[in-house]
């Protein structure tokens, strides 16, 4: 998601006023970009065929469950620190756009695992 590094960058190049908020706001955003990679690499080399002691559609899900919970309480950290700093207001804001993504995956991927498995039967 690109919505997740532009965040990142915005708030990397900006004056912090409260280095603990934005560095959790960083971490957050760098670790569920790396988890996002780490899904679609296993999707588009098909690593899921092969590995199948585990259920993929749950790991994805929960991974997308719990990244958006940090990311929104994340953006809503740096939100609430940005202090009217341009950089800070469009990282919390691009955060807040990359939470409803998220949102919008979470979603997809329950639609894809849970009722399609559920109509097959």
């Amino acid at each position: 998601q690109i919505s997740l590094l532009i965040g990142f960058i915005s708030v990397n190049n900006s004056q912090w006023t409260d280095y603990s908020a934005y560095s959790y706001f960083q971490i957050v955003t760098m670790c569920d970009f790396v988890m996002i990679l780490f899904f679609y690499i296993i999707h588009i080399f098909r690593i899921y065929r092969k590995l199948t002691c585990v259920s993929w559609p749950l790991a994805e899900f929960l991974h997308y469950l719990i990244g958006t919970i940090l990311l929104l309480i994340a953006s809503i950290v740096a939100a609430s620190k940005s202090y009217n700093w341009n950089g800070l207001v469009a990282g919390a804001t691009f955060g807040f756009l990359a939470t409803i993504l998220c949102v919008l995956s979470i979603w997809s991927s329950y639609k894809v695992s849970c009722i399609t498995q559920s109509t097959s039967k």
